[in-house]
C-alpha cells in the first residue's frame, strides 16, 4: 500500500501537546499522529467485530468468554511454583 499526503490545519497549543506527547515516545510528531489514528481505527475495527459476533451469538455467549481463562484477569492465581514462588 502506498502513501498519501494528508494535510491539517491545528491549533498551536495542540500541536505543542502533540510535540511533548510524540517527544515522550520518543517519536516524530508525524509517527505519533499516525500511530495513534492506526490505534484508533483498530480500537473501532475491534469494537464493530465484538459487536458482531453478539448479534450472531447472542451476548451471554460473548460475555461468557470475556476474560476466562486469562490467567490474572477476574480471578486470582492460587497456585505457586516451585519454592512456593
Amino acid at each position: 500500500m502506498g502513501s498519501t499526503v494528508l494535510s491539517l490545519r491545528i491549533d498551536g497549543e495542540l500541536l505543542d501537546r502533540i510535540r511533548q506527547h510524540a517527544a515522550r515516545s520518543g517519536m516524530s510528531v508525524q509517527d505519533y499522529v499516525v500511530r495513534t489514528l492506526i490505534r484508533d481505527d483498530f480500537d473501532q475495527r475491534f469494537k464493530a467485530a465484538v459487536d458482531e459476533t453478539e448479534k450472531f451469538y447472542g451476548s451471554e455467549a460473548a460475555g461468557a468468554a470475556g476474560t476466562a481463562g486469562i490467567p490474572g484477569v477476574g480471578a486470582e492465581r492460587t497456585t505457586r511454583g516451585p519454592g512456593g514462588v
